[in-house]
């Protein structure tokens, strides 16, 4: 399984980014996907899930610090997931990771079996 994250760079606060991970060697739309991210200095901090394609058509889960300005979706056609990133604040400055766990259910379980490699945020004040 590879995953590779790309769409990082720089913005201004208040701007929006999409990155977007494509995925390899596995069959897709059987893994549940996440986002994560890391900080200079700072622990791995969840951001967003979506469910395997068969089990509830995609279900999505989001920590508090993004709901509401990041949304996560899937292209199982194009072996992709995507985290669009809205109202962007200086503190959104990390590293993004990607994630891949066969048939995940519990979304709220932030275990996951394979990871990219990152991209990079910066979001300048």
């Amino acid at each position: 399984v590879q995953l590779q994250a790309s769409g990082g760079g720089l913005v201004q606060a208040g701007g929006s980014l999409r990155v977007s991970c494509a995925a390899s060697g596995l069959t897709f739309s059987r893994y549940s996907m996440g986002w994560f991210r890391q900080a200079p200095g700072k622990e791995r901090e969840f951001l967003a899930a979506i469910g395997w394609n068969g089990w509830n058509g995609g279900r999505t889960h989001y920590s508090d610090s993004v709901k509401g300005r990041f949304t996560i979706s899937r292209d199982n056609a194009k072996n992709t997931v995507y985290l669009q990133m809205n109202s962007l604040k200086p503190e959104d400055t990390a590293v993004y990771y990607c994630a891949a766990d066969f048939e995940k259910v519990d979304l709220l379980d932030h275990k996951y079996r394979h990871w990219g490699q990152g991209t990079l945020v910066t979001v300048s004040s």
